[in-house]
């Protein structure tokens, strides 16, 4: 009967999200933020694993705000792959890998196919923290020789923890040293959630469009030691993306990222991505936090790539802080 229950939840929610997304449009973090997403869209969207048909793994680290104490921090793990199809399941044949100059992979479309990803992130935000564990499943269905769509559904756990040491234990009105809100959460350990995401990708070699949900089930299923419900949110995310290829050498990308929770403010992301050689990269994007974000990459041979991106406070919030940085490596197995 449960299982009865989480089923039709998440499928009235990603119904709601198909049809009311662009209606009204929030936001607040719950979730880790990146940067870097247009260089794997698997980080934002369980429908994109296995959109390149090697086994894509992306490790990272993310600090933001550096300079306060207890910044926001962020470790992630990500890995994906789609499993070989024979030809005849396929609009046109695969074609042969060619030794010479490193060349950006490409997503593979024109062929049916199924994907398996997983992903452990550690986010932690000031006293709170978050560790989560994820398997996805997706499915890509060729609706034409260049062009795919793909479904995708995550199901993981989440434990989230009230770190103590880390808490403002001094009433500010009382000047007492003691707070109630700090004596409920310090109650609250190894409090875990079981966590269903899902999502749509359209996408070709050069275009992208999906739309994302995680944390659809909320608290439904909750087990653990602590009293408090940490209450987590339904997280929605659009994003899109297009190459357009100038010449032989470049190619510009212009892409954006809306996220969305009801009840708070809106984030929209919009950034453009010019690449060299299909070797190189730079990005520029802002996020609507009024925060400029520069990115910077390369693909050091076939296996290995990386990726180092800043973000910059526009806000009040840059005299207190020297900004937000994320360091990426990629590592593309069986190109």
């Amino acid at each position: 009967m449960l299982f009865v229950v989480i089923i039709v939840r998440v499928m009235r929610n990603i119904i709601v999200l198909t049809f009311g997304f662009l209606a009204t449009i929030a936001f607040g973090q719950q979730e880790p933020q990146f940067s870097q997403y247009n260089r794997n869209q698997y980080l934002v969207n369980p429908g994109a694993a296995g959109a390149y048909d090697f086994v894509d793994i992306t490790m990272g680290g993310r600090m933001q705000w550096a300079g306060f104490k207890n910044a926001p921090m962020t470790t992630y793990l990500y890995g994906s792959t789609s499993l070989p199809q024979k030809d005849k399941a396929r609009y046109y044949p695969r074609t042969r890998t060619r030794r010479g100059p490193i060349h950006q992979s490409k997503r593979g479309v024109g062929g049916f196919k199924h994907a398996f990803g997983g992903y452990v992130f550690a986010d932690q935000y000031g006293a709170f923290q978050q560790i989560k564990f994820a398997g996805t499943y997706a499915i890509h269905i060729p609706l034409s020789q260049n062009l795919n769509l793909s479904f995708g559904i995550d199901l993981g756990l989440s434990n989230r923890t009230f770190l103590e040491d880390r808490a403002q234990t001094l009433n500010v009105m009382t000047g007492v040293g003691n707070d109630a809100t700090y004596a409920e959460y310090s109650t609250s350990v190894n409090d875990y959630t079981m966590d269903v995401g899902a999502g749509l990708y359209l996408y070709s070699e050069d275009f992208y469009f999906g739309i994302a949900a995680d944390q659809l089930t909320g608290d439904l299923v909750r087990f653990g030691l602590g009293t408090v419900n940490f209450d987590p949110k339904m997280h929605y995310r659009a994003t899109v993306g297009y190459k357009f290829k100038t010449n032989n050498d470049v190619t510009i990308t212009p892409n954006a990222l809306v996220k969305y929770i009801m009840s708070s403010p809106i984030s929209i992301e919009g950034g453009v991505q010019l690449e060299f050689k299909e070797r190189f990269w730079l990005a520029a994007s802002y996020r609507s936090s009024k925060t400029i974000i520069g990115m910077v990459g390369f693909n050091v041979n076939r296996l290995f790539k990386v990726g180092y991106s800043f973000d910059f406070s526009t806000s009040e919030v840059k005299n207190y802080n020297v900004g937000g940085h994320e360091l990426v490596l990629g590592i593309m197995l069986g190109r």
